[in-house]
């Protein structure tokens, strides 16, 4: 009877152990996103919502570790304030566990499924559920729910010699874009009453990307 309890013990203080540790494959990902400590690049900017008719925009973005992404263009841009980070260095900024999901097959691909929990309070995400590609080491969705902005959706695709993503999807609620709406741009068409009594909640916005120069560190 004794020795049935100490497994039971064993058992539970090892799977809490093992909660605490981070996946190996998520670390192989952050470690190859931690040495980008500048990129560039050109991207077209399509938005998908119910009520916003937007030709394509185009602009470049500028990375530099430590910084927010930032965007030039002769268009106004619209964008989520969130799901820009490629380098998910805002998802790593603080520490966090990783709970091992199994694997799911999306697109004909096993992927690997984890949740991401935050230790820090002063983290602002709430939960992430990530998908890994773990042959090429890319995070293929990022589900990701914030304390207080809601939660979105990235779906990335990659070339195969690009460490980031040449295509993304973010997938957002529309209450959460916040959209400056006087300021779109005169080719930008809005149907307010649509955008009033719509039922749809989501939108998407898509960006094409290429023409990447990468500086890394090899730490």
């Amino acid at each position: 009877m004794k020795l049935n309890i100490f497994f039971c013990i064993l058992l539970s203080v090892t799977s809490a152990l093992k909660a605490q540790e981070i996946d190996e494959d998520l670390l192989a990902i952050k470690k190859q996103m931690d040495q980008i400590s500048h990129f560039t690049a050109d991207i077209v900017i399509d938005v998908e919502a119910p009520f916003i008719n937007m030709p394509s925009k185009s602009a470049t973005m500028n990375y530099n570790r430590g910084e927010k992404v930032k965007f030039s263009s002769n268009d106004f841009l619209i964008f989520p304030k969130r799901g820009l980070d490629f380098t998910f260095s805002e998802l790593f900024e603080h520490p966090f566990i990783s709970v091992d999901r199994g694997f799911q097959t999306v697109d004909n691909k096993e992927l690997k499924v984890l949740s991401i929990i935050p230790k820090d309070d002063k983290a602002d995400m709430a939960m992430a559920t990530l998908y890994l590609d773990t042959e090429n080491k890319h995070i293929i969705i990022s589900e990701i729910t914030t304390k207080k902005q809601g939660s979105y959706r990235l779906d990335m695709n990659y070339t195969s010699e690009e460490i980031l993503p040449s295509y993304v999807e973010v997938s957002f609620a529309i209450e959460n874009l916040k959209i400056p709406l006087n300021f779109m741009g005169s080719d930008t068409k809005i149907d307010r009453k649509t955008m009033r009594n719509s039922d749809t909640n989501t939108g998407k916005v898509k960006l094409q990307i290429k023409n990447y120069k990468i500086s890394r560190d090899f730490r």
